[in-house]
């Protein structure tokens, strides 16, 4: 157990926090990143990125946390991998307790925490997570080309990934466990009139199929949810879309969140409603959830916390 002093206290090792705790310790802040308890976030479940910036070449989500975690250790950041559970933003500066014992002192906090993707909890899923089960269509579409996959869901972001699968995949299969979908009316008119589209309704995926050698899916096994019947069908690729949530509880007597839990900031800004504490990436808006924005996100925060902490002086 152990206490720390910092400037900059950075909670959460994605994108977000990696790229704040770089631009603080070029500022002389001398910032203290908080890994969590997934260092380097959820890209580190994620496999070939083809739309970061700056590699000519697919790079892998856990590659790519990696470079940008040695890149902010080469620069002098300093990484302490544990997991913040106690923040009190009533006293300044602000105290931070972690769940190793550890006591974190404060004057600006960014909170990087991101968001968790809402999985359904099949043993299947997870052995298939990254070789063919994703909870991302943007993020990995592309490597559907032409080929037949399945996405999970009812809502705007299921229905929004299905559409946006057709543009690379052979077709789609929305599986929703009720006989209407709860998209925007203007989603589902576009989702039924796509030819590639085909909807099974009432169904659920009781197990997730697939290959050892090499590890991959195959297909899905659907439960109809009124009559108990299954059936598979074949499916290369899952796509789980059933939301996402913001990895906030500790935060939710300490600062503003929205309905879905997300930590709400002044408009165009980084800022939380308590001054000095900035908020950024997936944890602060659940729209575009995209590795490129979470980054600017983490930059934005930390010239944001600079000039708060210049004002002070």
């Amino acid at each position: 157990m152990s206490d720390y002093k910092t400037k900059m206290l950075i909670i959460g090792s994605g994108p977000a926090g990696y790229t704040a705790g770089i631009y603080a310790v070029r500022s002389g802040l001398d910032p203290i990143i908080i890994s969590g308890s997934q260092l380097g976030g959820q890209l580190t479940i994620t496999t070939e990125i083809e739309n970061f910036p700056g590699f000519p070449n697919p790079v892998s989500g856990p590659q790519l946390m990696e470079d940008m975690r040695q890149q902010a250790l080469n620069l002098g950041v300093q990484l302490i991998e544990d997991q913040i559970t106690e923040v009190n933003f009533q006293t300044r500066p602000f105290v931070c307790k972690s769940e190793n014992g550890n006591t974190f002192t404060a004057d600006t906090v960014i909170i990087a925490t991101g968001a968790s993707a809402r999985w359904l909890g099949l043993p299947s899923e997870e052995k298939f997570r990254g070789f063919g089960v994703s909870g991302c269509a943007t993020c990995d579409g592309f490597f559907y080309r032409n080929r037949d996959v399945a996405v999970v869901g009812g809502g705007n972001t299921a229905v929004d990934e299905a559409i946006y699968l057709t543009n690379f995949a052979k077709s789609v299969t929305l599986i929703h466990r009720r006989d209407e979908l709860r998209a925007d009316k203007v989603l589902q008119a576009r989702l039924f009139k796509n030819p590639k589209i085909k909807v099974e309704w009432n169904s659920v995926v009781e197990e997730v199929l697939g290959q050892d050698t090499p590890l991959g899916v195959t297909g899905v096994r659907l439960k109809n949810t009124q009559t108990g019947a299954t059936k598979d069908i074949a499916v290369e690729g899952l796509f789980i879309a059933i939301g996402h949530k913001p990895n906030t509880a500790i935060f939710k007597d300490s600062l503003k969140l929205d309905a879905e839990g997300y930590i709400i900031t002044h408009p165009d800004s980084c800022q939380t409603d308590i001054a000095g504490v900035f908020a950024a990436g997936d944890v602060q808006s659940g729209h575009f959830r995209q590795a490129i924005m979470a980054a600017g996100a983490g930059c934005q925060a930390c010239l944001e916390a600079e000039k708060y902490l210049a004002s002070l002086e």
